[in-house]
Protein backbone atom coordinates (compact mmCIF):
# COMPACT_ATOMS: atom_id res chain seq x y z
CA UNK A 1 0.00 0.00 0.00
CA UNK A 2 1.20 3.51 -0.76
CA UNK A 3 0.21 6.70 1.02
CA UNK A 4 2.32 9.50 -0.46
CA UNK A 5 1.57 13.15 -1.09
CA UNK A 6 3.73 15.65 -2.98
CA UNK A 7 2.74 19.32 -2.92
CA UNK A 8 4.29 22.52 -4.20
CA UNK A 9 2.51 25.62 -2.98
CA UNK A 10 2.54 28.84 -1.03
CA UNK A 11 2.07 29.27 2.71
CA UNK A 12 -1.18 31.17 3.35
CA UNK A 13 -0.62 32.24 6.99
CA UNK A 14 2.39 32.42 9.26
CA UNK A 15 2.95 28.90 10.60
CA UNK A 16 1.84 27.91 14.11
CA UNK A 17 4.78 26.36 15.97
CA UNK A 18 4.61 24.97 19.51
CA UNK A 19 6.48 22.62 21.81
CA UNK A 20 4.78 19.66 23.45
CA UNK A 21 5.28 18.67 27.09
CA UNK A 22 7.71 15.99 25.92
CA UNK A 23 9.86 18.72 24.33
CA UNK A 24 9.05 17.72 20.76
CA UNK A 25 8.36 20.65 18.46
CA UNK A 26 5.40 20.59 16.06
CA UNK A 27 4.49 23.06 13.33
CA UNK A 28 1.21 23.39 11.48
CA UNK A 29 0.78 25.47 8.35
CA UNK A 30 -1.76 26.04 5.59
CA UNK A 31 -0.44 25.48 2.06
CA UNK A 32 -2.27 26.67 -1.05
CA UNK A 33 -1.87 24.83 -4.34
CA UNK A 34 -3.34 26.35 -7.48
CA UNK A 35 -4.34 24.51 -10.62
CA UNK A 36 -4.86 26.52 -13.81
CA UNK A 37 -7.01 25.32 -16.67
CA UNK A 38 -8.76 26.74 -19.73
CA UNK A 39 -12.55 26.62 -19.94
CA UNK A 40 -13.25 25.21 -23.42
CA UNK A 41 -16.59 26.98 -23.77
CA UNK A 42 -15.36 30.49 -22.95
CA UNK A 43 -11.64 29.95 -23.78
CA UNK A 44 -10.97 31.65 -20.45
CA UNK A 45 -8.16 30.67 -18.06
CA UNK A 46 -9.49 29.73 -14.63
CA UNK A 47 -7.83 28.86 -11.33
CA UNK A 48 -8.78 26.29 -8.73
CA UNK A 49 -7.06 26.75 -5.36
CA UNK A 50 -6.95 23.97 -2.76
CA UNK A 51 -5.91 24.55 0.86
CA UNK A 52 -3.97 21.83 2.68
CA UNK A 53 -3.11 21.54 6.37
CA UNK A 54 0.48 20.34 6.79
CA UNK A 55 1.96 19.10 10.07
CA UNK A 56 5.74 18.99 10.53
CA UNK A 57 7.54 17.46 13.52
CA UNK A 58 10.85 18.00 15.33
CA UNK A 59 13.67 19.12 13.00
CA UNK A 60 11.31 20.13 10.22
CA UNK A 61 9.34 22.19 12.74
CA UNK A 62 12.59 23.94 13.75
CA UNK A 63 13.25 24.90 10.13
CA UNK A 64 9.65 26.12 9.73
CA UNK A 65 10.01 28.18 12.90
CA UNK A 66 13.19 29.88 11.62
CA UNK A 67 12.60 30.33 7.89
CA UNK A 68 8.97 29.84 6.81
CA UNK A 69 6.46 32.68 6.78
CA UNK A 70 3.32 33.72 4.94
CA UNK A 71 4.03 33.66 1.21
CA UNK A 72 6.94 31.18 1.37
CA UNK A 73 6.94 28.66 -1.45
CA UNK A 74 7.46 25.07 -0.25
CA UNK A 75 7.91 21.58 -1.64
CA UNK A 76 6.33 19.07 0.76
CA UNK A 77 6.44 15.27 0.74
CA UNK A 78 4.47 13.27 3.25
CA UNK A 79 1.42 11.13 3.83
CA UNK A 80 -2.27 11.70 4.47
CA UNK A 81 -3.59 11.25 7.99
CA UNK A 82 -7.17 11.57 9.20
CA UNK A 83 -7.76 12.51 12.82
CA UNK A 84 -10.99 12.24 14.80
CA UNK A 85 -12.01 14.25 17.87
CA UNK A 86 -15.11 15.33 19.75
CA UNK A 87 -15.88 19.06 19.79
CA UNK A 88 -17.34 21.12 22.63
CA UNK A 89 -20.90 20.27 21.45
CA UNK A 90 -20.06 16.55 21.74
CA UNK A 91 -20.06 16.14 17.94
CA UNK A 92 -17.51 13.86 16.25
CA UNK A 93 -15.24 15.83 13.92
CA UNK A 94 -12.69 14.66 11.37
CA UNK A 95 -9.84 16.37 9.61
CA UNK A 96 -7.41 15.15 6.98
CA UNK A 97 -3.92 16.59 6.96
CA UNK A 98 -0.52 15.94 5.43
CA UNK A 99 2.18 14.76 7.84
CA UNK A 100 5.38 15.94 6.17
CA UNK A 101 8.48 13.76 6.00
CA UNK A 102 10.45 16.07 3.69
CA UNK A 103 10.40 19.78 3.00
CA UNK A 104 12.33 21.99 0.59
CA UNK A 105 12.25 25.75 0.72
CA UNK A 106 11.67 27.12 -2.76
CA UNK A 107 11.57 30.62 -4.15
CA UNK A 108 14.15 33.29 -4.81
CA UNK A 109 17.31 33.37 -2.75
CA UNK A 110 17.02 37.11 -2.24
CA UNK A 111 13.91 36.44 -0.13
CA UNK A 112 16.28 35.05 2.49
CA UNK A 113 17.59 37.50 5.11
CA UNK A 114 21.16 36.11 5.14
CA UNK A 115 23.56 33.98 3.13
CA UNK A 116 23.20 31.18 5.72
CA UNK A 117 19.50 30.98 4.93
CA UNK A 118 20.34 30.89 1.22
CA UNK A 119 22.52 27.85 1.89
CA UNK A 120 19.69 26.24 3.83
CA UNK A 121 17.34 26.82 0.89
CA UNK A 122 19.54 24.66 -1.30
CA UNK A 123 19.56 21.72 1.14
CA UNK A 124 16.61 19.32 1.36
CA UNK A 125 15.26 18.96 4.87
CA UNK A 126 14.49 15.34 5.62
CA UNK A 127 13.03 13.70 8.65
CA UNK A 128 13.85 10.04 9.29
CA UNK A 129 11.06 7.52 9.55
CA UNK A 130 10.69 7.09 13.30
CA UNK A 131 8.10 7.41 16.01
CA UNK A 132 7.02 10.96 16.72
CA UNK A 133 6.61 10.23 20.42
CA UNK A 134 10.14 9.90 21.76
CA UNK A 135 13.27 11.63 20.52
CA UNK A 136 16.10 9.12 20.32
CA UNK A 137 19.05 10.94 18.80
CA UNK A 138 19.79 14.14 16.90
CA UNK A 139 17.56 14.18 13.84
CA UNK A 140 19.85 16.09 11.49
CA UNK A 141 23.52 15.83 10.78
CA UNK A 142 25.45 17.81 8.23
CA UNK A 143 26.45 15.40 5.45
CA UNK A 144 30.16 14.98 4.90
CA UNK A 145 31.46 14.69 1.40
CA UNK A 146 34.63 12.83 0.59
CA UNK A 147 36.54 12.47 -2.62
CA UNK A 148 36.12 8.90 -3.92
CA UNK A 149 39.28 6.80 -3.82
CA UNK A 150 40.62 6.31 -7.33
CA UNK A 151 41.79 2.77 -8.05
CA UNK A 152 43.66 1.91 -11.22
CA UNK A 153 41.49 0.18 -13.79
CA UNK A 154 42.93 -2.74 -15.71
CA UNK A 155 42.36 -2.55 -19.41
CA UNK A 156 40.95 -5.77 -20.82
CA UNK A 157 40.02 -6.57 -24.34
CA UNK A 158 36.35 -6.14 -25.18
CA UNK A 159 34.53 -9.44 -25.64
CA UNK A 160 33.74 -10.39 -29.19
CA UNK A 161 30.13 -10.22 -30.24
CA UNK A 162 29.13 -13.46 -31.93
CA UNK A 163 27.66 -13.24 -35.37
CA UNK A 164 23.91 -13.88 -35.35
CA UNK A 165 22.22 -16.40 -37.52
CA UNK A 166 18.49 -16.41 -38.17
CA UNK A 167 18.12 -19.73 -36.32
CA UNK A 168 19.34 -18.31 -32.96
CA UNK A 169 16.59 -15.70 -32.57
CA UNK A 170 14.18 -16.46 -29.72
CA UNK A 171 11.09 -15.28 -31.59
Amino acid sequence: MINKVILVGNVGLDPEVRALESGAKVARLRLATTERYTDRQTNETKELTEWHTVTLWRGLADVVDKYVHKGSQLYIEGSLRTREWTDKDNQKRYTTEIVATEMKLLGRRMDAPSSQVANDYAQPMQQPQQSYQTPQQPVYQQPTYQQPVQTPVQQTAAPEIPAESGDDLPF
